[in-house]
């Protein structure tokens, strides 16, 4: 009887995770931030400074942001933002993504998908 609400909770999750997993396939980096987050303007800086397009959720603008966040949390073992991925796979936060930038890794990752997208990036995607 009890059960209606985990019921649609759980389909509205799905939908979520349809969301970001469609987010993060059509693009080659995508950032799901919060406009209010230091750590996530400064990754978002890091692509601008490089020069790669990227596509920002700004998870605070969204009516179930919070939701976002716990199925983020469900894929890559953290509710913080920023979230970054790259070509499809999760880089980690700001720091991590500051990080392979140091190593000479970060701008590989890119070219990768670019090259794989055919030498360009798609627009970026509306989420509801």
């Amino acid at each position: 009887m009890g059960n209606s609400a985990s019921v649609t909770t759980d389909l509205s999750n799905t939908a979520t995770a349809n969301h970001i997993k469609d987010a993060i396939s059509d693009n080659c980096v995508v950032i799901f931030s919060k406009t209010t987050c230091s750590y996530c303007n400064m990754a978002k800086k890091l692509f601008q400074d490089m020069n790669v397009n990227y596509t920002a959720i700004e998870l605070d603008r969204y009516e179930n942001g919070s939701q976002f966040q716990d199925v983020l949390h469900q894929m890559t073992g953290s509710r913080t933002v920023p979230r970054i991925f790259i070509n499809g796979t999760f880089v980690g936060g700001a720091t991590d993504t500051q990080r392979l930038h140091r190593e000479g890794k970060l701008l590989p990752l890119v070219h990768q998908c670019l090259i794989q997208r055919g030498g360009g990036s798609r627009q970026p995607c509306s989420l509801p």
